[in-house]
């Protein structure tokens, strides 16, 4: 199995795993957060706040990239701060292309976490509320289990694609092997060199297996949790 792929390739593979991995899990508590207050609460710019969620979805992933190396690079505002402060660099590294990867999927987890909060009748919440329970432990004990497929299916969603992201990455991290050269950077890579295309669909396999191993497993899990929340 070692000699399907170069070790550069299976780098490649792993790389991807961890940057969306870590993309998902550190954006998660902030998509859950943001869901719930544009299903719920009503402020002052609520408009702007969505679109700026979605923004990401609608611009041209270069873009994005090249606003996060504006922004998060070396000589950015944001990116100079963090280093100096907390040793903390984005462009070029890891980091950069799971932070990259993080915002072009947090429209889609939002999207799916959103849709799950506003199917919850607001009258359980409002009756918990009457017994004398604050508002976060009324979300902990009554909106959360209710949500849990929702938060589900973002995540696996974020993750995918996290996995697949490619325009956003090779722009603010570029295509550094071993550091910053994620799957779909591997298989554009692959491509520009003459007699590349098996290698190539040997990465696409590999990147298809993953993503239908992530939706299949969230399927099965979220009717899981739906069956028991429902027998709750």
């Amino acid at each position: 199995m070692t000699g399907w792929l170069s070790p550069s390739d299976w780098e490649a593979v792993r790389l991807s795993l961890r940057v969306a991995f870590w993309a998902t899990a550190v954006s998660l508590p902030l998509g859950i957060f943001t869901a719930y207050a544009l299903a719920r609460w009503e402020f002052w710019g609520k408009q702007l706040v969505n679109g700026i969620v979605h923004l990401p979805l609608i611009l041209p992933p270069v873009v994005t990239g090249y606003l996060l190396l504006l922004t998060f690079g070396r000589r950015g505002p944001v990116g100079h701060l963090l280093e100096q402060w907390f040793g903390l660099v984005f462009a070029f590294r890891w980091t950069g292309a799971a932070l990259a990867t993080g915002i072009m999927a947090f429209p889609l987890m939002v999207r799916a976490i959103r849709l799950a909060v506003e199917a919850v009748d607001p009258r359980l919440e409002q009756a918990a509320g009457t017994l004398g329970a604050g508002r976060l432990w009324i979300f902990v004990t009554v909106t959360l289990p209710l949500i849990l497929p929702g938060i589900l299916v973002g995540a696996v969603l974020a993750f995918a694609r996290a996995m697949g992201e490619f325009g956003a990455t090779i722009t603010f991290v570029s295509n550094i092997p071993g550091q910053t050269q994620t799957l779909p950077s591997a298989i554009y890579t692959v491509l520009q060199v003459p007699g590349g295309e098996g290698e190539a669909m040997r990465l696409v396999i590999i990147s298809v297996v993953v993503a239908m191993t992530a939706l299949v497993l969230s399927e099965w899990l979220g009717r899981a949790l739906a069956r028991r929340i429902a027998g709750a």
